[in-house]
């Protein structure tokens, strides 16, 4: 017999079904509550809430557990290429090598832009954010493929659009970095794989000959898998509800690239170096700022510490932390922000205050490390994070439509002021 959940409105009393997933999660589901009984629920911020079923990932924040299609991040970090996760997490399962061989190449060949979105790029100023020159190029794109916006186009066609997103982006990520650092746009090269193409067009210049080094390629290829799905996060419901209403791919993954934009969310990163940055020119005496930290009368939080979702560690931070070591190493930083970055992360791990509340360093801590090692702008941190989270946006939306799923409405409870007349401005 199906599990079921009793509660009790004005002496009446309701069932609703109890599901469970495949990790024996459990949910209340409460889709025929309206119906009913004239009720809905109010749940600000969606934090009890699940707006879906999905097959993608799995995560456990009290476990610290993320898989994608059920293989952990740890073995997909170690093992696995970009864009073989990019397949998993699109496709369900892990490519054959002759699916890989395919999927790479049709890739490869969608890498350049049309020459008359050079005309755009070239129209923002100098300072302006990346974020906002990629979510607007993204939408832009949809205009020189009119038939993406066809929601009853054939499979080989959404596959296309897939395609060309996951190609082009990479292509308008690292433009949107030369237009910010005010140098020339570099072409894709074919002879590259996806991460070393985006290095290459990140920072070769035609002025020198440039090979792309294979650590910070290996650093870059950890980062995209570890960002590249996070369950029903903020951008990706938005990528979702922006889908459902068969708005075309592009101009849904731009929904989820300004929802990322986010300081709450993709913008951790950036805001991790500001937070170090400030340490330095205040002194760099940690001991002051770590003391900030604990006192919570301070307005002050430390930026790239705990997580909303992990409650005990984020299992991305213990892969990238080796990542953000090697990059280091090898690199030979000196750089005294970097230098109170490692301070901070002994204390974390250390300290008992920190330990006993789980303020442990996160993969926006890492990422924002590797970035800075990189000499990569603060403004450019986002951009690097959607370029990882592409696939993750591109399978949820492609599962929500598969799924035919409604459009997103969500209901509220209206709490302004009630019927009153209109009076002439003379009479108010």
């Amino acid at each position: 017999m199906s599990e079921t959940a009793k509660f009790t409105v004005d002496g009446k009393t309701f069932e609703l079904p109890v599901i469970m997933g495949s990790e024996n999660e459990k949910a209340i589901d409460i889709s025929k509550l309206r119906a009913q009984t004239g009720l809905v629920t109010i749940d600000t911020g969606f934090k009890n809430t699940g707006s879906t079923t999905s097959a993608i990932t799995f995560l456990d924040g009290e476990k610290g557990i993320l898989r994608y299609r059920g293989y952990p991040i740890e073995q997909l970090a170690e093992k696995a290429e970009f864009l073989e996760v990019a397949y998993l997490l699109i496709y369900g399962e892990l490519p054959s090598e002759v699916e890989y061989e395919a999927f790479k190449n049709e890739i490869t060949n969608h890498t350049l832009i049309h020459e008359d979105m050079r005309v755009f790029l070239e129209a923002y100023p100098i300072k302006a954010h990346p974020m906002g020159i990629l979510a607007a190029s993204l939408s832009t794109i949809s205009t020189f493929y009119p038939e993406s916006q066809d929601p009853n186009r054939p499979k080989e066609a959404i596959d296309l659009t897939i395609h060309r997103l996951l190609a082009k982006v990479p292509t308008l990520a690292a433009w949107a970095y030369k237009n910010a650092v005010g140098q020339p746009v570099v072409y894709p090269k074919n002879k590259y794989n996806y991460c070393e193409n985006f290095v290459n067009m990140m920072f070769s210049l035609p002025a020198f000959d440039y090979t792309p080094d294979p650590v910070v390629v290996n650093a870059l290829n950890t980062l995209l898998i570890l960002h590249a799905d996070h369950e029903q996060n903020c951008s990706a419901s938005t990528v979702r509800i922006v889908g459902s209403s068969q708005a075309n791919l592009y101009a849904s993954v731009s929904a989820g690239v300004s929802a990322l934009w986010g300081p709450l969310h993709g913008g951790a990163n950036q805001a991790v170096i500001e937070m170090l940055e400030s340490i330095k020119n205040d002194g760099g005496n940690l001991d002051k700022w770590i003391a900030k930290a604990k006192d919570k009368s301070d307005s002050f939080r430390l930026m790239g510490f705990g997580h909303r979702v992990y409650k005990n560690f984020d299992p991305r931070a213990k892969i990238i932390k080796k990542a953000a070591d090697d990059v280091l190493e090898k690199l030979g930083i000196v750089d005294p922000v970097l230098d109170i970055a490692k301070q901070l992360e002994e204390v974390a791990l250390n300290d008992e205050y920190f330990v006993a509340r789980g303020l442990y360093p996160n993969v926006d801590f890492y990422s924002g490390i590797i970035y800075r090692a990189l000499n990569i702008p603060k403004e450019m941190f986002t951009v690097m994070f959607a370029l990882g989270r592409l696939p993750g946006w591109i399978a949820q939306w492609k599962e929500m439509v598969e799924d035919n799923q409604p459009i997103g409405r969500p209901r509220q409870i209206y709490v302004g002021a009630n019927e009153r007349d209109f009076l002439s401005r003379d009479k108010r």
